[in-house]
């Protein structure tokens, strides 16, 4: 357990700078990427000319003998939930950050920019387990806890199973949610799960990683440890044809992440722990 003082440092200094990225540059962007998509039934009035007869109360319009239409407005406040892989995968950098470090200042923006909107937030911290539900509040107070949790967060398990989290999703959140689902996206077989779940809740897949993930150095032999099975291999890296199958390994696992997400309509976006996830985040925002 790290010590308390620094974790707290840590989360303020987090805040301070995800905060100020939120309120001056996200807030206009998100508002107009995700407000209005959600609305809840208001009313129910006498059916006139111009209406959408998709709206027709069949049940009122039968005991009445006139035709009825459900009135929607558009709902005051979204619930925003953020999916987030803690496995052991999200343990590793060789740059300027962890992977997990990089995700914690994401998933603050994200959250800042949604509580200053006066959306809820919640969090899902999944491993190949759910291994913490924070239900969605709003409040200040509220996305400094699930800062706290991201950084000092120590998972009972290493592998990862994306399929479980959507479930629980699915399970927990009745409602039609706004969810970031940040992983690395190496475990396979959530495609079912992602396409049911799509049916329900507006889905963003955000996909990290380290740049020596998708290329590796050349630097001679290597010892490389999977580090959610913990198996070992020695990889010679001066060689080409090594390297190059080490690529198209990432190559082939980031294709079936696009492709999986675009099957059911979803919007993705990848970032590598060198780049500016604001410059990210805006782009993704205005395509949604």
């Amino acid at each position: 357990m790290r010590d308390v003082k620094e974790i707290l440092k840590k989360v303020r200094k987090i805040e301070i700078k995800t905060k100020r990225l939120s309120k001056h540059i996200f807030s206009g962007e998100y508002h107009s990427a995700f407000k209005g998509r959600g609305m809840s039934f208001s009313e129910v009035r006498s059916y006139q000319y111009g209406d959408d007869i998709r709206n027709i109360d069949w049940n009122v319009t039968a005991r009445t003998n006139e035709a009825h239409v459900k009135v929607y407005e558009e709902e005051r406040e979204l619930t925003v939930m953020l999916l987030i892989d803690v496995s052991k995968s999200a343990f590793f950098g060789t740059i300027n950050q962890f992977k997990n470090d990089y995700i914690t200042e994401l998933a603050a923006v994200i959250s800042f920019s949604a509580i200053t909107n006066n959306d809820k937030v919640g969090a899902i911290l999944f491993t190949n387990h759910v291994e913490m539900y924070i239900p969605p509040k709003k409040g200040r107070q509220h996305i400094l806890r699930i800062i706290r949790e991201l950084i000092y967060f120590e998972p009972k398990n290493n592998g990862t199973d994306i399929a479980e989290a959507l479930l629980y999703l699915n399970n927990v959140i009745k409602k039609k949610s706004i969810a970031f689902l940040i992983s690395d996206f190496i475990s396979e077989g959530y495609e079912e799960s992602l396409r049911i779940s799509a049916r329900k809740h507006d889905i963003i897949g955000l996909h990290v990683y380290d740049r020596h993930e998708k290329q590796l150095p050349d630097v001679g032999l290597l010892e490389l440890m999977d580090a959610e099975t913990g198996s070992k291999g020695i990889i010679n890296t001066s060689n080409k044809k090594q390297r190059a199958s080490y690529a198209q390994k990432f190559e082939t696992k980031e294709t079936m992440f696009y492709k999986t997400f675009q099957k059911s309509g979803l919007k993705t976006g990848s970032l590598s722990t060198e780049d500016d996830y604001v410059k990210e985040l805006i782009k993704l925002f205005k395509s949604h």
